[in-house]
């Protein structure tokens, strides 16, 4: 099994990012290039508490993890659950300073409603797949809580999504490798999202600067 280097590691968040709009992943992951919006203040303000490492709680048998950082060399990606649960059962597996075994179930916080796609599920999934390679587990599913339905979705793990998580983080990889900020088509997910005036999606249409200033040199002379 191929395994990548530290140094090499994406972030997990971009997944995101990337079913989004490959383009305002490239934008965001290799031109370094953000702005804030409504939607990602509010999505910032969800997160803070859910973070903060800080926060331990236990319920019962049930323990709660908040801000687990997460990794995984096979799919070399980074990052943080908001949250991780960690339920008491026979057949889990042994934690760190605690007594008995537990089966972690991961728990990420999005501000928004479901969307139609599978990107905050495959996000999910991705960390769930870290965690089994950190842990030695099997994760069977996790959950996604919206903060304006206030309602939790489940997430079955099952082999479609995880083999989509491994195309997707292949793609992220081979572009960031070449430092490629691929062209996109307009359409209506433009308006939502917070990079629209650095991405120029309008421009992108076109297939070159030159065929750009060459058809608008045509337009003035006529």
């Amino acid at each position: 099994m191929m395994e990548y280097k530290e140094e090499d590691f994406l972030l997990l968040s971009g997944i995101q990012h990337f079913s989004f709009c490959k383009r305002q992943w490239a934008l965001i992951h290799i031109e370094q290039q953000w702005q804030e919006n409504l939607r990602t203040i509010e999505g910032g303000i969800l997160h803070e508490k859910t973070h903060d490492n800080t926060i331990k709680e236990k319920r019962g048998s049930l323990i709660v993890s908040r801000g687990m950082a997460i990794f995984s060399r096979s799919l070399g990606i980074t990052g943080a659950c908001d949250v991780v649960e960690l339920h008491k059962a026979s057949d889990g597996v042994t934690i760190f300073g605690r007594e008995g075994n537990y089966k972690p179930v991961p728990v990420e916080y999005k501000r928004g409603k479901p969307k139609e796609d599978e990107s905050d599920a495959l996000q999910l999934c991705a960390q769930a797949m870290c965690l089994e390679e950190m842990l030695l587990c099997e994760i069977t599913e996790a959950f996604l809580f919206y903060g304006e339905t206030k309602r939790r979705l489940k997430i079955i793990l099952d082999d479609g999504l995880r083999q989509q998580v491994k195309k997707t983080v292949k793609e992220m990889h081979e572009l960031y490798d070449k430092r490629h900020t691929p062209k996109v088509k307009q359409s209506k997910r433009c308006k939502a999202c917070s990079l629209t005036e650095i991405c120029m999606p309008k421009l992108c249409k076109n297939p070159s600067a030159v065929y750009y200033i060459k058809k608008n040199l045509l337009e003035v002379e006529e």
